[in-house]
């Protein structure tokens, strides 16, 4: 949620009579969060939204189950081996990691969503790795490119349009909180604060463009891992205007505006966005440590209250090779983990790195999807030991 917007025509009081321009009567859409008392926007259609019937049509991505336990272990999967999946979005997530509180996908779309999509179980955010293509929703179009975020809230309808030609791959996060920016960086007001690694400018609202029919009454929604398909007796894009806070964005990752300190700072100081259970951070090309004896690569480190999942998006990382774009490594808590040997000691007199990457740490254990077994780097877990002699 960022602040409150405002498009198109509303009345200048909720809950009142509003005519559009054309002298119909409109009806009011509520869509709230945590009740009635949270975050909520309001939509005005020019029909009633809440006319649907069920439909026969069936979609929805596959689920993630769990694979076989095996030894506790530091795993890296390489993602980029996938074959392209194709289809469009709300078929074509691949299931990598999950627990109760995040499921991260890999998505790589080559067509349109035929139908609109209504998660009803969690705000999504994805991140572009490579592609793009504009996100159609009530609150109008938004257009996402590559190493953008782009953030979904809960029971927005919405469907993606992917650019044609363009190879497409996204980390998708089923975030079943509220996804949100980190306290820190708000002041009392919810405003961003002027020391915050971003600023409200930094992030791209829809445009609102006024009521549009894409001829699409066909809308999925996805409730307790089900989904189920509606057609609505009426378009569900006829909105002639909106305002509230509860609405998509996109936020670019070359935004984040890198911290640099004296000595190595913890990851928190990466910290993008965050929801109950798990953080959000954004690793981007930036200076390193500026003591005279600093050590500019991560320290080894045993979060003990947290897992951690990197997804490589670019660049060259300080800390170990073997890794590329695409690739998604899993540290879970309970084993230390660090540079790969000799990367610490090089790192030392480094004044930049150019490492691109998207960081999820979960304070539940996460589990492995039996999808990506197939991609598993069999020799990482003795990647952190020195060469045999």
């Amino acid at each position: 949620m960022l602040d409150r917007m405002i498009a198109g025509h509303v009345p200048p009081k909720h809950h009142v009579v509003h005519r559009a321009p054309s002298g119909e009567l409109c009806y009011e859409e509520c869509h709230t969060r945590a009740g009635f008392d949270g975050p909520y926007s309001i939509l005005y259609h020019q029909n009633p939204p809440q006319q649907q019937r069920h439909s026969d049509g069936k979609y929805g991505w596959r689920l993630p189950k769990e694979a076989p336990h095996g030894p506790l272990a530091k795993r890296h999967f390489r993602t980029q081996a996938f074959p392209p999946q194709g289809g469009p979005a709300i078929n074509a997530r691949r299931p990598l990691l999950f627990n109760d509180d995040v499921a991260v996908y890999l998505v790589q779309p080559d067509a349109p969503d035929p139908v609109y999509n209504s998660n009803s179980d969690a705000d999504t955010l994805l991140f572009v790795q490579q592609g793009g293509g504009v996100l159609m929703s009530p609150f109008g179009p938004l257009h996402f490119t590559t190493n953008d975020y782009v953030c979904v809230p809960k029971g927005v309808i919405h469907r993606f349009i992917p650019t044609p030609g363009v190879e497409q791959r996204w980390l998708a996060m089923e975030c079943f909180g509220d996804v949100g920016i980190p306290s820190r960086w708000r002041n009392d007001l919810g405003q961003l604060r002027m020391d915050a690694p971003y600023c409200h400018r930094d992030f791209q609202r829809p445009r609102f463009e006024g009521p549009m029919d894409e001829g699409i009454r066909e809308v999925v929604v996805k409730r307790n891992n089900r989904f189920t398909t509606f057609t609505q007796l009426h378009n569900p894009m006829d909105v002639v205007g909106w305002d509230g806070t509860v609405y998509p964005w996109v936020f670019p990752i070359l935004a984040f505006q890198a911290r640099t300190g004296l000595v190595h700072l913890p990851p928190d100081w990466h910290a993008t966005f965050d929801m109950p259970g798990a953080v959000i951070m954004s690793f981007v090309p930036r200076a390193t440590d500026f003591h005279e004896s600093a050590i500019p690569c991560p320290y080894p480190h045993s979060s003990v209250d947290c897992d951690e999942v990197l997804f490589y998006c670019d660049g060259t990382f300080t800390s170990r090779t073997g890794t590329g774009a695409g690739s998604v490594t899993y540290h879970p808590a309970g084993l230390p983990h660090g540079p790969q040997p000799g990367n610490y000691e090089k790192s030392i007199g480094t004044q930049g790195t150019n490492e691109l990457a998207v960081m999820v740490d979960s304070f539940r254990p996460m589990k492995v999807a039996a999808d990506i077994l197939e991609v598993e780097d069999p020799d990482y877990m003795e990647s952190f030991n020195p060469p045999a002699r």
